[in-house]
């Protein structure tokens, strides 16, 4: 077989590899304004772990951010939500509205992070190393590049 032909053939195998990887590796686009404002107060949340629904709801409550006045000027503040938007989450962030169709504001309410996360026992949440379900990079470690592979976790004691 040629060299070019194995190197097709390897890269064929590779696909089914890559798409389980994506389904844990959520793109991670750079955008300084994103990184600067929300990575300033807690993880800047990969755009793909909410839908862009739920994006735009953030952005809209920011007066009223998780009981802080994150508030933005107009201009940066659509800056932020249209990449947020344009980097939303599809179909792998599972259901991200509640009952009665309110777009989830947290990234630990969508199916998908329950669904990730179900084996963590609650007292596991609680240790101090952790303290909350929304502290990724206490078991992600480069949960800020977007990696939060099954394999790159590590739950602190």
């Amino acid at each position: 077989m040629k060299k070019p032909a194995i190197l097709a053939a390897l890269a064929v195998l590779a696909l089914p590899a890559q798409a389980e990887h994506d389904d844990d590796r959520p793109a991670a686009p750079k955008h300084p304004a994103f990184a600067e404002e929300c990575g300033s107060c807690h993880l800047a949340f990969p755009p793909s772990l909410l839908d862009a629904n739920s994006w735009r709801a953030v952005m809209n409550g920011l007066p009223r951010h998780f009981g802080v006045d994150a508030s933005l000027d107009d201009k940066r503040r659509q800056a932020i939500t249209d990449h947020l938007v344009a980097n939303a989450g599809d179909r792998k962030t599972g259901v991200t509205v509640d009952g009665v169709g309110k777009p989830f504001l947290r990234v630990t309410e969508s199916s998908r992070f329950v669904r990730k996360h179900r084996e963590v026992g609650a007292a596991v949440w609680q240790r101090p190393a952790i303290k909350s379900r929304s502290n990724c990079v206490a078991c992600h470690a480069h949960a800020a590049d977007g990696d939060f592979e099954e394999r790159n976790v590590r739950i602190p004691k």
